[in-house]
């Protein structure tokens, strides 16, 4: 996992070196559309996907923009414009920011339902359990370890996990609930995962950019998972998803999917699979977009995210009463 952290790091170098080279454009409305256009174009890379998955065509989505850009509109006005523009992609990884406004595409979990809830999270965490780094984490009255990590932007160390497992060394199942974590630090997931797996595993694929052509990528790169050196888990695990969990929390998913003794429950995770990778328009506004796409371990998309083993939901019937249905699941599971 330490070789496939740092390669990650020094692949994440070089994106930064290479820095997009548009033709030279004026900053006014007209230039800036025509920049953030051809950056769009030569970098971004899902388009063969999307274009499959919902029809999206890039050339068509300019003409569709163009019309809508004049020299004489206001900045507030080409914000609207471009971030609608950046919308026909349906990516969380594409963004424009600016001083004044974050342009963003959340519709890949606003458009569903939650199926988490606040007020059941506090009844099941209680109030004493345990915090490390990250992680909130305690066992529940039939002995199952319970882990809530909210975000991957808050690391761990190899210390905090080799207490929390140590903690729950006894318990006979384990759930790790993801549910709304929006993803952050990727080598945090890598470092989680590496506690449940047992061997050398592949887990998925990588592949970046090679040419300003929408097709133009290296060959498949394999991805593979290294058991940790320390403590590690080998009873079963239940890993609780929602249409929040998104990019590095999606790739936990997918890395924890592929291990024999762990079950993803829960609903659809939001996907965004694509590493990112910035740039800048003529006026001074940055654009976030996604430029390295990622497979799971058989080769397929997960861009827009992927399925649970077991497909639950919230009810608002049982959550009056104080119950979550997708942990209940999930305790079910680590019984039978």
């Amino acid at each position: 996992m330490k070789n496939f952290s740092f390669w990650l790091l020094a692949f994440g170098s070089w994106l930064l070196l290479s820095c997009v080279d548009t033709d030279e454009q004026s900053d006014t409305p007209t230039g800036n559309f025509e920049a953030l256009w051809q950056i769009i174009d030569e970098h971004y890379c899902f388009f063969d996907y999307k274009q499959h998955e919902y029809g999206l065509d890039w050339n068509a989505v300019y003409n569709k923009y163009k019309v809508r850009v004049s020299d004489h509109m206001t900045s507030d006005q080409l914000f609207e414009v471009l971030t609608d523009m950046l919308a026909e992609l349906r990516d969380g990884h594409v963004n424009l920011s600016s001083s004044m406004d974050y342009g963003r595409y959340w519709a890949w979990h606003e458009a569903y339902p939650q199926n988490f809830s606040d007020t059941l999270e506090r009844r099941y965490l209680g109030t004493d359990y345990k915090i490390a780094a990250g992680m909130k984490y305690r066992v529940f009255d039939d002995n199952i370890g319970y882990i809530r990590y909210e975000s991957f932007l808050q690391s761990i160390g190899e210390g905090n996990l080799d207490d929390c497992l140590t903690y729950l060394a006894l318990c006979r199942g384990l759930i790790i609930d993801i549910r709304n974590n929006g993803g952050g630090d990727l080598t945090t997931a890598e470092k989680l995962a590496g506690r449940f797996v047992q061997e050398k595993t592949l887990v998925s694929y990588m592949q970046h950019k090679t040419g300003k052509g929408h097709n133009d990528f290296s060959s498949l790169e394999a991805r593979y998972l290294e058991p940790s050196s320390n403590i590690r888990w080998h009873k079963p695990v239940c890993v609780l998803t929602n249409r929040s969990v998104f990019s590095a929390a999606n790739d936990f998913a997918v890395m924890m999917h592929t291990l024999p003794n762990v079950k993803l429950v829960g609903d659809h995770t939001g996907g965004g699979s694509g590493m990112p990778m910035s740039n800048s328009l003529p006026n001074g506004w940055s654009v976030r977009y996604s430029a390295c796409p990622m497979y799971d371990s058989k080769k397929q998309q997960t861009e827009f995210g992927i399925d649970p083993d077991v497909k639950v939901a919230l009810t608002d019937e049982a959550t009056a009463q104080g119950i979550d249905l997708i942990i209940e699941a999930a305790r079910k599971v680590l019984s039978e």
